[in-house]
């Protein structure tokens, strides 16, 4: 008899590599009811509609659904309040899900280890700014890993909170029969917060051919690509600085942030910004692109393997998740430093070589839907097995 599975999120209010794998978890076990904090319909998947989503009572407080770092100090005590009855639990996790009662089993996929609690400056954005000045760049400690921190907390009273919330965060996680997260980088932060050794499921490309297209207009095929939301710490200042040094190539930014507006202002006229598409017109951007580019610290490196997926190579730092899913020589090139010179010189390279397809396709394909479910399910199976 297979075992009842429901799966715990922290919230459903945005789209992003997170919901995704909710989205696949979902898929590994139909039927399984997932629980969240918060719920927006409007802010995330369309596929959530076809979910048994079951929102904490905290979803009544529809401020919260727009703006969920509002509700930064309640999510740990709304989780510890939420008992699920199951044979397994399976806790999609950044710092707050894994914290839920389990009746029975706990199988936690980790995202990271919370941001807020273990890398607070990084968190809150220091380290770097628009205006290109960078305090210690190329290291991984002045690389912010998690959105800033806006309106909720002050700085102060974050670190307030800190010593009780991190040992709630270590008791939760020592509550966990299993832990499974996406990179190296992240089993290591694991292990450093925790001293918990998790194994490493890299989820797979979220787009790839073969699905509809549709071209967003205006954009001849050959240009550089770089997807991200436009905050400070992704670096994508750094990307659009590098294009006053290739004068003759084009890049092309997907994504909206608070930075834009200055974005826009400094870039040369060979960048194009397309704002937030939808997932037709990013396999159009993506099938048409010479190479993907980004410059962020990241806890995976997913956009290399979805431009593999469409036979294009990246130029990505030498940091982070992209360690784990670019092949130096064989998908992409790196660079080392955040900095305008750097990238271009990467870029130079990537012009400068003949990539293969088929080498390209085939590495994205290790990474594949089906891989992901198997092994997930027999990892509950196994949980669910035990004493």
């Amino acid at each position: 008899m297979a075992p009842r599975v429901a799966i715990v999120h922290d919230y459903l209010t945005q789209r992003g590599g997170a919901e995704r794998v909710v989205l696949l978890l979902a898929e590994a076990f139909p039927g399984a009811p997932v629980h969240t904090s918060l719920y927006d319909p409007a802010g995330t998947f369309p596929e959530f509609g076809d979910v048994n989503v079951q929102p904490l009572p905290l979803n009544r407080l529809p401020f919260l659904r727009h703006h969920h770092r509002w509700a930064l100090p309640v999510l740990a005590p709304a989780f510890s309040a939420h008992r699920v009855e199951a044979d397994v639990v399976l806790c999609s996790s950044s710092g707050w899900a894994h914290g839920v009662r389990a009746t029975g089993h706990k199988v936690v996929y980790c995202y990271a280890p919370a941001r807020w609690l273990y890398q607070t400056d990084r968190y809150l954005g220091r380290g770097a700014d628009i205006s290109g000045r960078r305090h210690g760049a190329g290291t991984a400690a002045t690389e912010p890993l998690g959105d800033r921190l806006r309106g909720g907390l002050t700085t102060a009273g974050l670190r307030a909170l800190s010593p009780p919330l991190r040992r709630w965060d270590r008791r939760a996680a020592a509550s966990a029969d299993r832990y499974l997260t996406s990179s190296s980088t992240m089993a290591a932060a694991i292990t450093a917060a925790y001293g918990i050794e998790a194994e490493i499921l890299p989820p797979p490309p979220a787009l790839t051919p073969g699905e509809p297209v549709s071209d967003p207009g205006g954009l001849a095929p050959g240009f550089f690509l770089c997807i991200a939301r436009l905050l400070p710490y992704k670096n994508v200042d750094v990307v659009v600085d590098a294009m006053h040094r290739l004068p003759d190539r084009r890049l092309v930014v997907v994504g909206d942030g608070e930075i834009r507006g200055q974005l826009e202002a400094a870039a040369p006229p060979n960048v194009t910004f397309v704002g937030r598409v939808d997932d037709r017109r990013l396999r159009w951007l993506y099938a048409n692109c010479r190479a993907l580019v980004a410059a962020s610290y990241e806890d995976y490196g997913l956009t290399p393997l979805e431009a593999a997926a469409f036979a294009r190579p990246s130029a990505v730092l030498r940091a982070g998740g992209f360690l784990d899913t670019l092949v130096e020589g064989k998908t992409g090139v790196f660079f080392d430093h955040p900095d305008p010179d750097d990238v271009a010189a990467a870029l130079s390279a990537i012009d400068a070589q003949e990539w293969d397809p088929s080498v390209l396709q085939n590495h994205a394909a290790g990474y594949s839907n089906a891989a992901f479910v198997d092994r997930i399910r027999q990892v509950v199976a196994d949980v669910a097995s035990s004493p």
